[in-house]
């Protein structure tokens, strides 16, 4: 049986993407019969693979899943936490949906909106990464007010954790005293993006969530609903994620 690299295994799986694999294997976490996986090693997928004593599954399954939730403010993006916060899985009944399934990439504590879900580990993998450039819409609520330098400097790119940012969308929605709503559109995905970029150049942001993710719009879901992706929808993402959105 041919070889195969232990992320792209468990990603397979359906376990998680395989970015987060790569996580857990340098967090020691993840083990093949018995012993501390490394990153990049070449298995058998028929090994015995664990994630903190939990036996990962590794036939590939026959279906996949595809949802979008709407996220409400308050919910961290994760499926189990040790600190009893309320997390993302607690709007999942992953046993009546009869699949386990993941977030596909990440929106803060704070903020809200569209978020993906799949147990489809390749899919998930190649819409996060950065080559693929397909865009995140936001509509941003911030404080006091937005001058059209800041909004430039803004479109142009910010310096932020040591890196400028790459060029992006803004829109001016509405202005109320001391209360702007802006929409935001950018081709990558650093952590709290946007709210770093608006405390860069002296916003200070009071409301976040995300409207749209490459062809895929929120609409009217209800905040903490969840829904599965309609075929067109999925068809209408792969082709965003297999040929790369023009900037």
């Amino acid at each position: 049986m041919e070889k195969v690299r232990i992320q792209k295994i468990i990603a397979d799986s359906g376990f998680c993407s395989r970015r987060k694999a790569e996580e857990l294997i340098a967090q020691k976490r993840v083990k093949v019969n018995g012993r501390p996986a490394e990153i990049g090693m070449k298995i058998s997928p028929a090994s015995d693979i664990s994630v903190d004593g939990e036996r990962i599954f590794t036939a590939r399954k026959k279906e996949y899943v595809y949802l979008m939730m709407n996220k409400p403010r308050g919910y961290i993006t994760t499926m189990q936490d040790e600190r009893g916060r309320r997390c993302v899985a607690d709007l999942i009944d992953q046993e009546r949906l009869g699949a386990r399934v993941f977030p596909v990439g990440r929106l803060d504590v704070n903020s809200e909106g569209l978020l993906l879900f799949t147990n489809d580990g390749n899919f998930a993998n190649d819409l996060m990464h950065p080559s693929r450039h397909v865009t995140k819409t936001y509509r941003v609520t911030v404080r006091p007010d937005v001058t059209d330098e800041q909004a430039v400097q803004l479109a142009e790119g910010v310096v932020i954790d040591g890196r400028k940012t790459a060029p992006a969308e803004i829109r001016v929605l509405t202005k109320e005293p001391g209360r702007v709503v802006m929409e935001v559109v950018i081709r990558e995905g650093r952590n709290r993006q946007v709210r770093k970029m608006c405390e860069a150049v002296g916003l200070e942001v009071a409301r976040l969530k995300r409207t749209a993710e490459g062809p895929l719009k929120l609409g009217m879901l209800k905040p903490g609903a969840v829904r599965e992706l309609t075929k067109e929808e999925l068809k209408a993402i792969r082709a965003a994620v297999k040929k790369p959105e023009k900037k």
